[in-house]
């Protein structure tokens, strides 16, 4: 497999990312809060179908110009604003790492109700999010940061594959505290 995230000069795709794909088979995925499309590279390369979203038009039109010059066929990027949570379409699997902390605060139980609502039945759902604990204060002004057992208590129900409330590191090296679920929608 080429690496095209080296290649354009892209951090590698989350490790979440590259851990899910070790238990669900391509199908078609939504990436939300692509960014520059690390992600979205990387799951498309797999055999995924990838729908790639993004506010940003700058970062969308460098993820349409990659897909472009790769003649990559199953990437559709979009611009696409989380808050509104109004999707139009279902999926396999959505991702969701290290987006929800840029979204409207007032916004993110909708949006996450959305992504559950959009989700196949035995699809699933990969989310990574700062959190802001009396253990662990998030040293990032983020708009938005879990609390504690907050995202497991919203996916009552679902089969959590994999649930931890972990200290992790950033790109930019900024240790702090991730709420972080890959789970699985009941048939």
């Amino acid at each position: 497999m080429t690496d095209l995230n080296s290649r354009y000069g892209m951090n590698p795709p989350h490790s979440e990312v590259v851990d899910a794909c070790h238990h669900i088979e391509p199908r078609n995925v939504l990436d939300m809060g692509c960014s520059n499309g690390r992600n979205a590279l990387y799951l498309s390369q797999l055999g995924f179908n990838v729908t790639a979203v993004d506010h940003n038009a700058g970062a969308i039109q460098s993820l349409q110009s990659i897909v472009a010059q790769e003649n990559i066929t199953n990437i559709d990027p979009r611009i696409y604003d989380i808050n509104q949570a109004r999707l139009d379409a279902d999926y396999g699997l959505i991702i969701c790492t290290v987006t929800l902390m840029f979204l409207a605060p007032d916004r993110v139980e909708t949006v996450l109700a959305d992504m559950q609502e959009s989700t196949l039945p035995g699809g699933y759902n990969l989310i990574v999010c700062a959190m802001n604990t009396a253990a662990h204060p998030c040293p990032v002004h983020f708009l938005f940061t879990m609390k504690e057992g907050q995202l497991d208590a919203f996916y009552h129900g679902w089969e959590m594959i994999k649930y931890n409330e972990d200290l992790g590191t950033m790109h930019n090296g900024a240790q702090l505290q991730f709420a972080t679920m890959l789970a699985r929608k009941p048939v």
